[in-house]
Formats: structure tokens, C-alpha cells, sequence
């Protein structure tokens, strides 16, 4: 009788103390924290964590909280920018935990909180920005916006890291607007890529011109040069071959040029200012001339003469 009751309270026991052990025993993760309450209270030296964590059964209660970075999709909210135009924004926000005592007392819900803060938030931004600036300046927009629910945020312990704008959708005779101007944008871009294609093509001919001009006007005047020192170094030469040339040389020099000038065939008579001066130096020529003819035919007959004697007087000697 008594081995049966013994085993009963011994069944007993182990089962509070598993229950005890349930209740008071809790393992963290490296992720997690506990917000441990003692009869209601906290206190940020109650938050416990990583690893074994002992509890007091039924006096303490805890809440885990996770400090992993999480994100909440924000869906597509219609928003008034500041020129009057409609247009659908839908957005990521990546937010965390950073201290675990404030997210579980300040806030019940803290994704739930920050979304519905963020599409209040969003709202307010995009009011004060026209539409152009809205489509072109995402990335500012994108930091305005973490910066604006990070400092709401922070009263709840978390904090937001990042904040991405995903779809941006304008109505549709806006789509169309922004169509014709993109369209004209790039036509004026091709005007002017065209424009400075045949201006620079236009700058490279005058230049290849101006530089073939002056290569050109370079050979020139060189050519010039070496044919003015060429027509000096050859009247220099005719100057000293002409110092030594006498007048009698001239006078022949006149006379074959009046030969040649009468047996062309030209209608043309060129008569020499030194006409007069010509008929005198060929006059003096041919008196000289004749002057030593006349000398050769004495030394002539004078040889003549001496012959004959002495052959006369060799006859009468023999």
C-alpha cells in the first residue's frame, strides 16, 4: 500500500519540477532579448539574453523581442504633390530594434505603428515637392523620409535604416506629357550633337586649309629664295667672267647676235642703241685687220727679197 502512494508522490514531484523547470528556464538566441517583468515591473536591467536565462515561476513574466533587421511593404498610396498632380507611391522600409525595453512598454505593435506613420509621413513629403522633383530626385526623397520616421520612431526603440521608394506611377496624361518631353529632349540633344559634329568638322578643314596654305606660302617663298640666290650666284659669275672679257670680244658678241637676230624668221627688227658705237669698234676691228694683212704680205716680200739675193750672189760666186 504504501510502495504505490510513495510512487504517486514521486510521479508528483517530478512533474512540478518539470513544470518549475518549464517556467523558469528559457534559452536566447544571439538575435533575441527577453523584457523580463517581475509583478508587473521592468526595468532595462531586466532585459537578459543571449543564452540561459533562470525565471521566477508565476512572479516573472518575459517577453522576447527580435533585434534582427526587418522590413514592412508599404502599399500604393495616392499622393498630392505640391503643383496639384496625383500620383501612386509604394515603398520598402527596413527597420530594427535597438532597444528592447521601450519596443515592448512604449509601443503594442511596433511594424504596425511605423507603417501607418509612414504613409502620414510620406504624404507630407511629397506635398511640399513638385511633380518633376518627385520623379527625378528619388534618392533624396528616399532620405527624407528615413530621416523623418527614424526621429518618430526612436521613442519606440527602434530605428530605421533604410527606406526605398519601389514604384512611382503618374497619371496617365502625365505618362503621355513626359512622353513629348522626353521625345523633344532627345530631338534637341540629336540638333545639337549635329550641330557640334559639323561645327568641329567645319573647325578641321579651315584648320587643315590654313595649314596647307601655310606649308604652301612656305614652299613659295623658299622656291623664291633658292631662284633669286640661283639668278644672283649666275650674274655674280657673268660680272667676273665679264671684267675680263676686251672689246674686241664684244664687238664679235654684237655681231653674232645681229647675225642670228636676220636669219629668224621674225617680222621684228631690233635695232642696238650702240649702233654707232658698234660700226666704230667694227670699223677699228677690221682696220687692225687689214693693218696686220698688210704687215704679213712686207715680211712677205721682204723674205722674198733676201731669198733672191742670196741666191744671185751664190751664182756669181760660182
Amino acid at each position: 500500500m504504501d510502495n504505490p502512494v510513495n510512487l504517486a508522490a514521486i510521479i508528483l514531484v517530478a512533474v512540478v519540477l518539470i513544470v518549475l523547470a518549464y517556467l523558469s528556464i528559457r534559452v536566447v538566441n544571439e538575435f533575441e532579448r527577453l523584457v523580463v517583468f517581475r509583478l508587473g515591473k521592468t526595468s532595462p536591467e531586466r532585459v537578459r539574453g543571449p543564452g540561459l536565462v533562470i525565471l521566477i515561476p508565476i512572479i516573472d513574466r518575459a517577453v522576447k523581442t527580435d533585434l534582427r533587421e526587418q522590413f514592412i511593404e508599404v502599399p500604393s498610396q495616392t499622393n498630392i504633390t505640391k503643383d496639384n498632380a496625383p500620383i501612386n507611391i509604394d515603398f520598402l522600409i527596413y527597420w530594427r530594434i535597438v532597444d528592447p525595453m521601450r519596443s515592448v512598454v512604449n509601443v503594442a505593435n511596433f511594424a504596425g505603428a511605423l507603417q501607418g506613420i509612414s504613409t502620414t509621413t510620406l504624404r507630407a513629403v511629397i506635398g511640399d515637392i513638385l511633380l518633376d522633383d518627385v520623379l527625378s530626385k528619388r534618392e533624396q526623397i528616399n532620405e527624407v523620409l528615413r530621416t523623418k520616421l527614424d526621429e518618430q520612431t526612436e521613442r519606440w526603440g527602434g530605428k530605421v535604416t533604410t527606406v526605398e521608394i519601389r514604384e512611382i506611377i503618374a497619371p496617365r496624361d502625365v505618362q503621355d506629357a513626359m512622353n513629348r518631353m522626353l521625345s523633344a529632349e532627345r530631338n534637341r540633344r540629336a540638333v545639337i550633337t549635329e550641330s557640334e559634329g559639323a561645327r568641329q568638322s567645319a573647325i578641321n578643314v579651315a584648320e587643315g586649309e590654313k595649314q596647307s596654305n601655310i606649308l604652301r606660302a612656305e614652299g613659295d617663298r623658299q622656291s623664291a629664295i633658292l631662284r633669286a640666290e640661283g639668278f644672283s650666284e649666275a650674274l655674280n659669275r657673268i660680272f667676273s667672267a665679264a671684267k675680263n672679257i676686251d672689246d674686241r670680244t664684244m664687238t664679235l658678241q654684237y655681231f653674232e647676235a645681229l647675225k642670228e637676230l636676220g636669219n629668224s624668221a621674225s617680222t621684228k627688227y631690233v635695232i642696238p642703241l650702240e649702233l654707232t658705237d658698234l660700226a666704230r669698234r667694227l670699223g677699228n676691228f677690221l682696220d687692225a685687220g687689214l693693218d696686220s694683212g698688210q704687215n704679213v704680205r712686207l715680211a712677205g716680200d721682204a723674205e722674198r727679197t733676201v731669198t733672191e739675193a742670196s741666191r744671185d750672189t751664190g751664182e756669181s760666186a760660182s
